[in-house]
């Protein structure tokens, strides 16, 4: 199947509707590594909490708003009512494979088997399992949106590089897997160009439409129930 133009992926997000442990209902609060994340607002009134080089925000999200983050930007959705969001990630596949690293305290992010055990969702129960994944992780974002507006956004150092640690080993088959979609999509639109300035044209032969039709089933996501289009992500291995 034809991927998602650029090798991005596009997911239909609906944020939960769950109490936090600072009574607002939302998502989970994490940070991308290498892929920028874009919402486009679908339905529903919402906010988007960030900690990054500007130190904390907070955007409102309302229907026709786009807002995108690069890597490092942490960040949380808060549900105000009937938030529904259309999901543009840059490098499909990546985040599935661990890029997304959720903001649980420190004693967890030190400890890559206790995070592992965190971050997984029981078979028997994937939402309470996603619900207390979430508290969890607004807890740590509340801590270091507490540092942050103490010391600056210099306090997300530590935060970094506990992120970084803990996805140190996946980094081979996050290069495999860049190289196979955003790189490859990339690097065939410079040989298109490169046809064309030699008068070459042959490559519109073969253009071709692909339909993806509504994902059939919804998980449980860091920020909600989620649909990926099929085609738009690479499966996690």
């Amino acid at each position: 199947m034809t991927l998602f133009p650029g090798g991005t992926g596009v997911t239909h997000l609906s944020v939960y509707d769950w109490a936090g442990p600072d009574g607002l209902p939302g998502g989970s609060a994490h940070v991308h590594l290498v892929c920028t994340e874009g919402y486009v607002v679908l339905e529903g009134r919402g906010r988007l909490q960030t900690l990054g080089a500007d130190g904390y925000a907070e955007t409102p999200l309302a229907p026709l708003t786009v807002a995108w983050f690069a890597p490092g930007v942490v960040h949380r959705l808060v549900n105000d009512g009937g938030l529904k969001i259309l999901v543009v990630m840059q490098n499909a596949g990546l985040p599935e494979a661990g890029d997304a690293v959720l903001t649980f305290p420190p004693d967890h992010l030190a400890d890559p088997a206790r995070y592992a055990t965190a971050a997984a969702l029981p078979p028997d129960d994937p939402a309470g399992g996603a619900r207390r994944r979430k508290d969890l992780a607004v807890d740590g974002f509340l801590r270091l949106r507490e540092a942050v507006e103490r010391d600056g956004p210099g306090a997300l150092a530590e935060f970094y590089a506990r992120a970084a640690a803990l996805v140190r080993e996946e980094l081979p088959a996050w290069r495999g897997r860049w190289r196979d979609g955003p790189l490859t999509a990339a690097t065939a639109t410079g040989a298109q160009i490169e046809r064309l300035a030699d008068g070459g044209f042959h490559h519109l032969h073969d253009g071709r439409l692909t339909v993806l039709g509504a994902p059939p089933e919804r998980g449980y996501g860091m920020c909600g129930r989620l649909a990926t289009y099929p085609g738009s992500a690479f499966p996690v291995l």
